[in-house]
């Protein structure tokens, strides 16, 4: 399939002469020569409006036709064979077997809600017969959800396909009755057009209103903050950046009516090791440990950015070990030069931080836009108070903490913001130990692990992919799971209703 760079509004593609956005294969560093047409306001009212017009149809469709185009997209990926994983692989930097991987993920994220649906359990009727003889008497009440209107779905720079424009925000909007609106991450335009394409002709093959879903790109700001202030968009899905996720989140306050803006965002995903296991298990969990912080570059919203331990000589051999495996560990492209130069800006701060020190980085870089794993060491008592070291670096950096007593755990945990994820590594004879834990982890994260990595995120109907802020901007909700339907709706009573005007 050629990739013609247009916009893919209404069914249609549209060229524009608006100054155009290229990608840039981080691997060489060199621009593709691929030209994508950029959105301006027009572009982003006619998005909106054909989406506002056909929202009320869609909805109303049975959700075994909206089960049927959630398949349909699917398959359409799977079509798209070596061309899409190519061109992620070109865009990104990533290896093919990780892009293969994300590809199922995103297929089998949208057969997942495909198959939910079909089952009409995600309108959750609840039924209050009348009580006509009852002193007041009660109305007949029947509960169910709606589909809340046209959703704004933002790419993600770290997963070009899997939380991108066929990803868990788009997947799960459908499924609400929603339809989508797409701002293509600028990183990966190609790849963003390709699934763009296979949802477009999967709506053609299923009868779906061409309105349901729309692509645009955009250099910078405009784009996005034109979408989030539009009055015909009701909510928004974005995973990026807290700096990202904030600026959303004011823009959608700022409406004359609010909208909800579902932003997965910052998180540091504490992990915490018990003496014990530490002693019996040095080895293994410092390779496990090293696998999970480095893994894609640590470009994950799950990477491990913090380890607490009790100072101990079990602990010293398990960071020596952590320390020669990381030494050892080649240099990884980055998404992209700004994320690269960003990391090194984060790692070179983290340097000037008194108390902070560098103790292991992995090999140089030999070619452009790759980034050296980084492992720095503190005490509790600094971690507790310079907030600083408790921020987000997006790639293979994690901080050391090294506690009195496993005690002091709660206190490193008390500090922290919220987080996506918050891990204990320990054994039974901890359990007494790391029970008093649990209910401040419970407070303080969407997942919690047990002598695992949290690196990665299972799609299947029990995964919460959330968490307090600034994990998240809704600590109410998941993005990932059968749950994240539940964003895209709101509930209505109908009073009194005769049967033929109730909803189906």
């Amino acid at each position: 399939m050629n990739i013609s760079g247009s916009l893919l509004i209404n069914g249609q593609e549209e060229f524009t002469t608006n100054e155009a956005i290229f990608a840039i294969n981080p691997t060489t560093g060199n621009r593709i020569d691929i030209a994508f047409h950029t959105a301006d306001e027009n572009h982003v009212n006619a998005a909106a409006e054909s989406a506002w017009n056909i929202f009320d149809d869609f909805r109303a469709l049975p959700s075994s036709r909206r089960s049927e185009f959630l398949k349909s997209i699917a398959n359409e990926i799977l079509a798209l064979g070596d061309t899409l994983i190519n061109k992620a692989v070109e865009e990104s930097g990533l290896p093919k077997g990780r892009i293969e991987g994300e590809r199922m993920r995103t297929v089998n994220q949208l057969n997942l809600f495909a198959n939910n649906i079909e089952t009409e359990s995600w309108r959750t009727t609840i039924i209050d017969s009348a009580l006509p003889e009852r002193t007041p008497p009660r109305s007949d009440l029947r509960h169910q959800k709606v589909a809340l209107g046209p959703v704004a779905v933002f790419g993600a720079s770290n997963f070009p396909l899997a939380f991108s424009v066929a990803g868990g925000d788009t997947a799960s909007a459908l499924a609400a009755g929603c339809p989508v609106i797409v701002k293509a991450h600028s990183a990966h335009p190609g790849t963003s057009w390709l699934v763009g394409k296979a949802i477009q002709k999967a709506a053609e093959l299923t009868g779906m209103p061409p309105g349901v879903f729309s692509l645009l790109y955009g250099e910078g700001n405009t784009v996005g903050t034109q979408l989030v202030q539009h009055p015909l968009i009701k909510a928004v899905g974005f995973t990026g950046s807290r700096s990202g996720g904030l600026a959303l989140l004011n823009i959608a306050n700022a409406r004359v009516e609010p909208i909800p803006v579902y932003a997965e965002m910052s998180s540091i995903n504490p992990v915490f090791a018990y003496e014990n296991t530490l002693t019996e298990n040095a080895d293994s969990i410092a390779q496990g440990f090293a696998a999970s912080l480095t893994m894609g570059a640590g470009q994950f919203c799950t990477n491990p950015g913090v380890l607490c331990y009790k100072d101990s000589p079990s602990s010293r051999a398990f960071i020596e070990k952590l320390m020669s495996i990381i030494a050892q560990s080649a240099a990884q492209t980055m998404l992209t030069p700004s994320i690269k130069n960003a990391y090194d800006n984060s790692v070179s701060d983290f340097t000037k931080i008194t108390g902070m020190t560098l103790i292991s980085q992995g090999s140089e870089a030999n070619g452009p836009n790759q980034c050296q794993a980084s492992i720095f060491q503190t005490t509790a008592d600094r971690f507790i108070n310079n907030r600083f070291m408790q921020n987000e670096v997006f790639g293979a950096c994690c901080v050391l903490v090294s506690c009195s007593s496993e005690a002091q755990f709660l206190e490193v945990a008390e500090s922290l913001e919220g987080q996506l994820t918050c891990t204990v590594l320990c054994n039974e004879q901890d359990h007494n130990q790391v029970r008093p834990l649990i209910p401040v982890l419970e407070r303080k994260a969407g997942r919690l692990v047990y002598n695992g990595y949290p690196t990665g995120v299972e799609v299947c109907n029990a995964m919460v992919h959330g968490g307090p802020f600034p994990a998240t901007s809704n600590s109410m909700t998941t993005s990932v799971g059968s749950n994240a339907i539940e964003r895209f709706l709101r509930p209505v009573c109908y009073q009194d209703f005769p049967n033929n005007l109730l909803p189906n």
